[in-house]
């Protein structure tokens, strides 16, 4: 696990339960809590904190993986602003994770492991996302949906099926955007000019 990846778990920690509840967090773990953002750290170190900060704090585990992909987001835009440039709008996001942005990770980062994304197009307002990873952290990439999500401003529906916690070889993401007051004023003026 790269350090950036610790260094937004401390982050939130943080902001959100304060900077003792971490230095607490910390010291149960035996840590010194000191992460560079471009060192590699062993994948154990981030469960082992997971599990410290849920166990501490009553937050059920898979509530605060899906947390912290939501807060990493804008962590990662904040970052490498760059990275988004050239992408227009949430689904879009969606669909430049491996070739876009894992493309750019590794630049920065060669010996980072990243999951990986295959996606379907399946309308203009559905996706279906496969995600594969030795970590099993789907949970974490559907906090990931959910900041962009925010970020674009868009409402949709995620369906996650099949998943590798339930005996799946890989996790299914199926994201369904819903058209907003907008796009929905627009195509009743269109039926109507028509």
């Amino acid at each position: 696990m790269k350090g950036i990846v610790m260094n937004l778990l401390a982050e939130m920690v943080e902001s959100q339960l304060g900077m003792k509840e971490w230095n607490r967090v910390i010291e149960s773990a035996g840590l010194d809590g000191v992460y560079t953002s471009s060192e590699l750290y062993e994948d154990t170190e981030l469960f082992g904190l997971v599990a410290i900060i849920s166990e501490r704090n009553g937050i059920p585990a898979d509530d605060l993986v899906f947390a912290f992909g939501k807060f990493m987001l804008p962590g990662f835009i904040a970052r490498y602003p760059y990275l988004l440039a050239d992408v227009d709008g949430f689904l879009a996001f969606l669909e430049s994770i491996d070739s876009v942005i894992h493309v750019e990770v590794k630049k920065l980062h060669p010996d980072a492991t990243t999951p990986v994304f295959h996606h379907i197009r399946l309308s203009e307002n559905e996706l279906q996302l496969q995600y594969n990873s030795e970590r099993r952290l789907c949970r974490l990439a559907e906090g990931l949906v959910a900041g962009a999500a925010e970020h674009y401003n868009a409402h949709y529906s995620l369906t996650h099926e099949p998943c590798m916690h339930r005996g799946g070889d890989h996790c299914g993401f199926l994201i369904k955007v819903e058209p907003s007051a907008k796009d929905l004023a627009h195509s009743a003026t269109g039926a109507i000019d028509e």
